[in-house]
């Protein structure tokens, strides 16, 4: 990860960032530039010069529009001029997103940021540097970034270190879930998943660990879990995290689909779907990063992150179509379609944190349909709650983090479609908007937490298929930015 560094001034100016902003349109209708004002000591020569290239590279100060000017014999020997558009924190994040592109070639960069700069604005930039710059390599072919370091020059250093501790941890535990589930399941299986948990958690004070073995789980009547993992050689886990600091008010449950492989199991799935399955436990991925995010911020709220790991294969052993599951608490599910997975093992854990755990908010994130992008596209979760406080708080959280979701109903008229003539429930009906009833089949493992439950369904914006802003191509590492901003709010 960069090294980031707060200065007062540019120290190692050979590579000098520039902000600049909209300034309206020219008389031939041409969108114009101009420098931010309020740089830190800046030479005359060169705030003149980059005033004029301003114009001449026909700068639109949009947010993430990068320029690079070349000065040879010069100190700066490079200028950089990047828009940080209407200067909100979204923007700065875009900015410093470009920037990790445009001086990847570079070893140092120094970034001058206006005196009068919100702390938002240079955690914007921070993350940005650090998500843009992410990159996941199993080999050592083709060069890493030569960017190992960068300045950010500001009027009062210490007046933005908390901004600036925030954007590194947010940007670590990002980068850890990208890290997780863009892990081929060739080496990640859900015993791998529980020793990065394990090591991750490690020396952190505060921080309590259990790792449920498949015995412990039959004993304890975790039967969706059981089900959907019975299929592999590789068996399932259930992994609870809890962070329990001394003044913590409010206890939150969060809960992570932990699917290592979905092969869909006996409905197996074609191989263009399969291909990256690999990304099944992205939820999990992102509650885990999340916690460990919150106890490195010390943020004063107990949470207990649950994530239910398990390869759903196909095998002599794996659960049938048609099979009835006895689930934690003992309520049964009728299945007809086995890469209905997911919900089945979320079953489980919602029934035992309700059951067991008695948290004040229930937060499940999973990667649980492709009727997720078939709605809302690529970039935004589906998020599900009965709750109008809780959708709006998480809502503006994760806007405010750089993400995306859209609150999608919880229509009465669907419940109907869960009804099974042999079970409980059914857990896959064929009828109505898929990522819709899967989550009205969750809210009936909520019980008396029902309005203080909450859903996203992430299965599109888990991955991304090329560099965007902070996104680069595969895992996204979504849901952590948001949730640690939440997370912040309950303290």
């Amino acid at each position: 990860m960069l090294a980031i560094r707060l200065v007062g001034g540019p120290e190692r100016p050979d590579a000098l960032a520039l902000p600049i902003r909209p300034a309206g349109v020219a008389e031939d209708g041409a969108a114009r530039a101009v420098l931010l004002p309020g740089l830190p000591a800046l030479a005359d020569d060169v705030l003149a010069e980059a005033a004029a290239l301003v114009p001449a590279a026909r700068a639109t100060g949009r947010a993430g529009e990068a320029h690079v000017h070349l000065r040879p014999g010069r100190v700066p020997a490079r200028l950089l001029l990047v828009g940080a558009g209407d200067g909100d924190e979204a923007g700065w994040r875009a900015a410093g997103a470009a920037l990790a592109r445009a001086a990847s070639g570079e070893t140092h960069l120094t970034i001058m940021m206006p005196v009068d700069a919100e702390p938002d604005a240079v955690r914007g930039l921070v993350e940005g540097l650090l998500l843009a710059s992410y990159r996941f390599r199993l080999t050592e072919a083709g060069e890493a970034p030569a960017l190992s370091g960068v300045d950010v020059a500001v009027g009062d250093p210490a007046a933005y270190a908390d901004a600036v501790e925030r954007a590194e941890v947010t940007a670590r535990m990002t980068r850890l879930a990208r890290d997780l589930t863009n892990t081929p399941s060739s080496v990640k299986n859900p015993q791998w998943f529980a020793e990065q948990v394990e090591a991750a958690a490690a020396g952190r004070p505060g921080l309590r660990l259990r790792v449920r073995q498949p015995d412990e789980l039959a004993a304890e009547g975790f039967g969706g879990i059981l089900a959907v993992g019975g299929g592999s050689a590789s068996g399932p886990r259930l992994v609870e995290l809890d962070w329990h600091p001394a003044d913590a008010r409010t206890h939150v449950v969060l809960v992570g689909k932990g699917i290592t492989f979905d092969t869909g199991g006996i409905s197996i799935k074609p191989v263009p779907a399969m291909k990256l399955m690999r990304k099944d436990m992205a939820g999990a991925a992102a509650v885990v990063a999340a916690t460990l995010g919150a106890a490195a911020l010390r943020l004063p709220v107990r949470i207990t992150t649950l994530t239910p790991l398990a390869e759903n294969a196909v095998s002599g052993s794996a659960f049938r179509p048609g099979d009835v599951i006895t689930h934690y608490g003992g309520v049964t599910s009728e299945t007809t379609n086995s890469d209905a997975e997911g919900r089945l093992v979320l079953a489980d854990a919602l029934a035992y944190a309700v059951a067991e755990l008695k948290p004040d908010l229930l937060i499940d994130l999973a990667t649980l349909t492709g009727a997720n992008m078939v709605a809302l596209g690529k970039r935004t979760g589906a998020l599900y709650s009965d709750n109008d406080d809780l959708a709006a708080d998480v809502l503006a959280a994760i806007d405010a983090a750089g993400e995306s979701a859209w609150r999608m109903p919880l229509p009465a008229d669907y419940v109907e479609y869960l009804g099974s003539d042999v079970a409980d429930l059914y857990s896959a009906p064929n009828q109505g908007g898929g990522s819709v009833l899967a989550a009205l089949y969750l809210r009936e493992f909520t019980g008396d937490l029902r309005q203080r439950w909450l859903h996203v369904d992430m299965s599109a914006p888990s991955w991304a298929d090329g560099d965007a802003a902070e996104l680069t191509r595969g895992a996204t590492g979504w849901g952590v930015r948001g949730l640690l901003r939440w997370l912040a709010t309950l303290g």
